[in-house]
């Protein structure tokens, strides 16, 4: 099956970009009239891949899709990879990927796990080093179980707002939900594709995204109805991620994530738990809920003999000592947790992956001077994404390509219809409850590292646990790793397998 190329219009084909047409695109940058804007950008390329030792023949286009206003005046722009087997049939799966941010573009779950491409660096968490980088084949690539795209919203990666629209435009809750879910029909429509299955995949934001994306795409007539959706170190309800004085939820749901890591770095007596890390994990749930959260909302009230208890119990379960725990009113944030848990050894922990450690400039501060496992992973990704697609794949683009840009996180609108007016932590599960209780076949996989300092395990167990909730179309798994679980050889090939398991299981 030939993947049609995307347009400015539905009848309308991108072509290549000319040279004169690139230095056209450079020059009207992310404003001017809507005459200068050049046609999408797009390349066509095929491959191979070897998966679960069968060869997989593919067609992938990268390139532009332009979204246009009710005048059919180009806005926007939303650039995408998109992967189609060769000779497949329209009831393949179709996958669509986004990471989240907000603001980062696709390339982490493009280059680490579902594309057919994957670039390899240290499992054991150590730093990525310096190029060149070992970019190959993706034995672990979905592609033998769907067709894929991979999407970058607008303000990341190449994607951007055109002509005079305001970026801005683009930066919210709902407003980045409706951009990707005018895409994905647009998507559905050029491609033939509206009777096959349909999966989201998205990692951290890109859950949230995932879960607006359901209320977007199944809330009305123009129904886009999902199979799956998987989330990848999820953030559904920001209360339970969210430190804020007085919210005491978050407190709770990060016990677990500490419990986890403190044992991953030595720092529990792992033979009173007769080495069972699945034992000692659950008994910190149920320590966070029955002891330690009535303990949080007793305040004041609490007694100081049951202050005590609780100290020592949470001690126990983090590695903190019990006056570091008491100075801190038995609160202490995951940025404080970074800190203090090696501060014997001159050493923080990172914060999307706990395994990654570093060196700061003051070993007796209170944050780190930047976090181990962002530095330890981002030059090999971006200079993995930039080489693919620019060299390999030959798409014409020139400007830079947005890895994770902060100026759509900083200009977010986070009001969501569904919060009253009222000021409110944002909660995605409402929507998730409804898109499952209108389709009874919408199934959700929810994948956990334990070593997650950013969105906490329990906390994306607590958001999905609300009585609402089909519990018995929700699939969780767990992964000896951190945010991005795939950069561990182990966990990747689990996830992997995990995520195989999931489409194919919705699928028949």
């Amino acid at each position: 099956m030939k993947i049609k190329r995307f347009s400015a219009a539905l009848a309308a084909a991108a072509i290549l970009c000319t040279p004169a047409a690139m230095a056209q695109d450079n020059e009207s940058g992310d404003s001017g009239a809507s005459a200068n804007i050049p046609e999408p950008a797009q390349s066509e390329k095929s491959g191979s891949v070897r998966i679960g030792g069968q060869t997989i023949n593919y067609d992938v286009v990268a390139g532009e899709t332009y979204l246009k206003n009710d005048k059919g005046e180009p806005v926007a722009s939303i650039f995408s990879t998109s992967y189609i087997r060769k000779n497949g049939d329209r009831s393949r799966p179709v996958l669509f990927v986004f990471n989240g941010g907000p603001g980062s573009a696709s390339l982490w779950l493009h280059m680490g796990v579902f594309g057919p491409k994957r670039v390899v660096i240290p499992s054991d968490g150590s730093d990525d080093g310096a190029p060149p980088y070992d970019l190959g084949d993706n034995p672990y690539s979905m592609l033998d179980v769907a067709d894929m795209v991979f999407i970058d919203p607008v303000g990341t990666g190449w994607s951007r707002a055109l002509g005079d629209t305001d970026p801005k435009d683009y930066y919210g809750l709902e407003e980045d939900a409706d951009s990707l879910g005018r895409f994905i029909r647009l998507w559905l429509t050029e491609n033939g594709r509206w009777n096959s299955p349909k999966y989201l995949a998205g990692e951290s934001y890109g859950t949230t995204r995932a879960a607006a994306l359901i209320d977007e795409l199944q809330g009305g007539w123009t129904d886009v109805s999902l199979n799956g959706v998987i989330l990848i170190s999820a953030v559904l309800d920001f209360q339970f991620s969210r430190y804020g004085k007085g919210n005491e939820m978050v407190h709770v749901s990060y016990i677990p994530s500490f419990a986890a890591i403190a044992w991953y770095h030595g720092k529990i007596d792992k033979s009173a738990w007769n080495n069972d890390f699945d034992a000692f994990t659950e008994a910190a749930r149920e320590f966070a809920v029955e002891e330690y959260a009535p303990a949080l909302l007793k305040g004041a009230m609490l007694e100081d003999s049951r202050r005590r208890e609780i100290i020592t119990k949470l001690s126990g379960f983090t590695g903190l000592s019990e006056t570091y725990l008491r100075q801190a009113n038995m609160r202490v944030n995951n940025m404080r947790f970074m800190k203090e848990l090696l501060r014997d050894e001159q050493r923080s922990t990172g914060r999307l992956d706990a395994r990654y450690t570093g060196i700061d400039f003051d070993a007796a501060g209170e944050r780190f001077d930047a976090d181990p496992s962002s530095y330890g992973i981002d030059g090999a990704y971006t200079a993995a994404v930039n080489d693919y697609l620019t060299r390999e794949l030959d798409v014409p683009i020139t400007r830079d390509y947005r890895v994770l840009d902060g100026e759509p996180g900083s200009n977010w609108n986070w009001s969501a219809k569904d919060s009253g007016g009222w000021p409110a932590y944002v909660n995605v599960g409402p929507w998730i409850s409804e898109g499952m209780r209108q389709n009874s076949e919408l199934r959700i996989m929810l994948a956990s590292g334990w070593y997650d300092l950013a969105t906490p395990v329990f906390g994306a167990e607590l958001a999905l646990q609300r009585d609402d909730i089909p519990q018995d179309r929700i699939t969780k798994t767990y992964y000896q790793s951190g945010h991005m679980m795939y950069v561990h050889q182990p966990s990747l090939e689990q996830l992997s397998e995990d995520m195989h398991d999931f489409v194919a299981a919705g699928s028949r």
